[in-house]
């Protein structure tokens, strides 16, 4: 399996087992699929509600011999209810509780956006904080106690845009982000933030590449284009003996990016995987280049409610 290299030589699998609408009472079996057919890469996150039971499955397949501990990256996320420095070790610590772990790999902030202590997502707008408020700067450097105190060994951030991981690179003291997990896929690639965080030894983690189309329905618009449909894709798939959606996870990993499909289906889960020994050729990724349409399935719209201090403006610098 290839690996992103981070700058104390540890090594990430490039390729990793996605939570986000794992269901519990399925994210259990996913996750021992998961290390049992060979992955050693689980992100995970507060918020997705599942991480109790992605421990449970973490501490027996370790018990049980299947793969040790230090064999197996685990990432999580600060939820934005914490960015206040005094909860932002609560929250991991809370993290780390239900994870059954003493450290976690990777550590990321999960959005640009401070909610109200206790807020999963905002009903109004007052239960927003803006930036001015509560400073990126002042979250991440409580973030960067998190290393020093061994509970993260790396921390970095989720959904910024240039101009944010710029700023955060400029503000941060003794530890500068070392990932920016995005929406990346064929619709959308975000070269700019490619070559921006390549340039300055951020790593991406590729989230939503297949095109998330089991995201709740109010996420989604009527009219979308559906990613794992698209024919260019599928020609290629085709052409490779592959599915699309080895295609799709492929392309993410010939760019140097991480990437981390979802799945609770033991074959698909299984698939994924397989995904790594795809071999796309450079005709194949000039062709999918030329299917950008910047087209954002996740596109933060929680965060822009009513007269809310974040707009889609502000929220992407776009």
């Amino acid at each position: 399996m290839q690996t992103l290299s981070f700058r104390n030589d540890d090594e990430m699998p490039i390729l990793g087992l996605g939570t986000w609408k794992s269901a519990p009472g399925e994210v259990y079996d996913a996750v021992k699929v998961a290390l049992q057919a060979g992955y050693r890469h689980i992100d995970c996150a507060l918020i997705y509600g599942n991480e109790a039971e992605v421990g449970r499955a973490l501490t027996e397949s370790f018990e049980h011999g299947v793969v040790d501990r230090d064999d197996v990256w685990v990432t999580s996320k600060l939820w934005n209810d914490a960015h206040a420095p005094e909860d932002v070790r609560p929250a991991l610590k809370e993290t780390l509780s239900d994870l059954q772990l003493d450290t976690i790999d990777l550590y990321l902030m999960h959005w640009p956006v401070a909610l109200k202590p206790g807020v999963g997502m905002p009903q109004s707008p007052d239960q927003l904080i803006s930036l001015e408020e509560q400073p990126l700067a002042e979250t991440w450097a409580a973030m960067e106690d998190l290393v020093d105190d061994g509970l993260a060994r790396h921390i970095g951030v989720s959904n910024f845009s240039v101009p944010k991981l710029q700023s955060l690179l400029e503000d941060a003291e003794r530890y500068t982000p070392e990932m920016n997990q995005i929406e990346l896929h064929p619709y959308l690639q975000q070269s700019d933030m490619l070559d921006f965080a390549q340039a300055h030894g951020v790593h991406l983690t590729a989230y939503s590449p297949l095109g998330s189309s089991d995201r709740p329905d109010n996420m989604k618009a009527d009219d979308e284009p559906v990613l794992i449909d698209d024919e260019t894709i599928a020609s290629i798939a085709s052409k490779h003996d592959a599915t699309p959606a080895q295609v799709l996870i492929s392309w993410a990993i010939h760019r140097g990016t991480a990437v981390i499909p979802k799945s609770v289906n033991e074959g698909r889960i299984k698939e994924n995987l397989a995904a790594a020994d795809v071999d796309l050729t450079d005709a194949d990724m000039q062709v999918i280049a030329k299917l950008d349409r910047e087209r954002r399935y996740v596109d933060g719209g929680a965060w822009t409610i009513g007269d809310s201090p974040y707009t889609m403006a502000n929220l992407w610098d776009a």
